[in-house]
């Protein structure tokens, strides 16, 4: 099978989309299909290299930070992949690269899955001061990305759901995106461990409380912070690992209310299973996640996850088995409490956690996608209308 997977995010980058975009690729690749990507690149000029093409973009940090809009028409590209046909394209975003999914679409008939990875709502303060009406455009705007599509993949049942109240009709299949487990379940270098506690100056007998992923509004990291500070706690470092646009505000906000945090900043991509690893429990105050598929590698590398009550981890994080699911400040402090002072709670969830990951594997999500494929080319595609390059 030939899929063209399109995406306004890729390698480099360090984001969910991009995690799920790379496994999706490998994994389809490694059933023996022929895939090919479109991408922006980071420059005004677009070029091939091996199966990934890059259009010219342009900055778009005003609208969203790291994000770019495609300024290119990209014809030579455009008409190498028409020649190649797919059959069928996997968009994974929204923006620019899914005007060239919807194009090909036309002119093709092929058919559109596509990934519907961000709760937008959770993001209206970057481009509207009215949450009313940003909610009311994000509702408007994926009516009308779904409706050009064939089905839609939710990550979640959280997602379907609210997908259904934008009153979506189309076809959704929920396929939470994998994890190779290979890569976190790997024991710890005890030399390396040491290595970086020493390195960030953590306390041998602090417990180390992980979070990972962006430093940004979104993620409510405030209330995270505060909820660690009312815990009473002065045996706990918080990590940080990971950058965004709210750092230095974060950063200043943890240490005026007393806390040990360290912040090592975007580590390279193969040294971040070693700092899952180097955690002892993952935690997060945000809700904005459609999966969180920071909790899922946590988990892979048997660290419990410690999380807001959410509907995305349902069936993900269970109370007291491999983390929890916190309602309250109180509840944190009490879940926190609990893990901190038990040695053996800590050991079992631990367990736990690597048990419960493998629901999550790389290669049963691929073989899903593969199935979504095939059922969508049997199906008719909505009308569409061509889009000029």
């Amino acid at each position: 099978m030939k899929v063209l997977i399109t995406t306004d995010w890729y390698a480099p980058v360090i984001n969910g989309v991009v995690t799920s975009v790379l496994l999706l690729q490998r994994e389809l690749e490694r059933q023996g299909h022929d895939v090919r990507v479109v991408t922006l690149s980071n420059t005004m000029h677009s070029y091939k290299e091996g199966g990934v093409y890059y259009m010219g973009s342009v900055s778009a940090n005003k609208i969203y930070p790291g994000a770019r809009l495609r300024v290119n028409r990209t014809r030579s590209l455009v008409r190498e992949l028409m020649g190649w046909r797919p059959d069928v394209i996997h968009s994974q975003c929204e923006f620019s690269s899914f005007r060239v999914a919807y194009a090909l679409s036309a002119r093709l008939g092929v058919p559109i899955v596509h990934t519907y990875h961000t709760v937008y709502e959770d993001y209206t303060h970057y481009f509207s001061p009215s949450v009313r009406v940003g909610k009311a455009v994000v509702s408007v705007f994926s009516r009308w990305i779904c409706g050009r599509t064939a089905c839609v993949v939710a990550p979640s049942r959280k997602v379907e759901r609210l997908l259904r109240d934008y009153n979506i009709r189309c076809r959704i299949e929920v396929i939470p995106t994998g994890v190779d487990l290979s890569v976190y379940r790997q024991a710890p270098d005890p030399g390396r461990m040491v290595a970086l506690r020493t390195r960030w100056a953590i306390p041998e007998d602090h417990t180390i409380l992980l979070y990972l992923g962006r430093m940004a509004k979104e993620k409510n990291l405030e209330q995270l912070i505060d909820q660690i500070a009312a815990a009473g706690r002065r045996d706990v470092t918080l990590l940080l690992v990971g950058d965004g646009p709210d750092r230095e505000e974060v950063l200043d906000y943890a240490r005026s209310r007393g806390l040990n945090v360290i912040f090592t900043g975007m580590v390279p991509h193969s040294e971040v299973a070693d700092y899952y690893r180097l955690g002892d429990l993952f935690v997060t105050a945000s809700t904005s996640e459609t999966q969180g598929l920071t909790y899922f590698e946590a988990l892979a590398a048997g660290v419990p996850v410690l999380c807001r009550q959410d509907p995305c981890v349902d069936g993900v994080v269970e109370n007291g088995i491999n983390g929890w699911q916190y309602d309250s400040g109180l509840d944190f402090g009490q879940y926190l409490s609990a893990f901190c002072g038990d040695k053996a709670l800590r050991e079992r969830m631990s367990r736990e956690a690597k048990t419960s990951s493998e629901k999550f594997s790389a290669e049963a999500f691929g073989a899903a996608a593969a199935r979504l494929y095939e059922s969508v080319q049997q199906e008719a595609m909505p009308a569409a209308v061509g889009e000029r390059w």
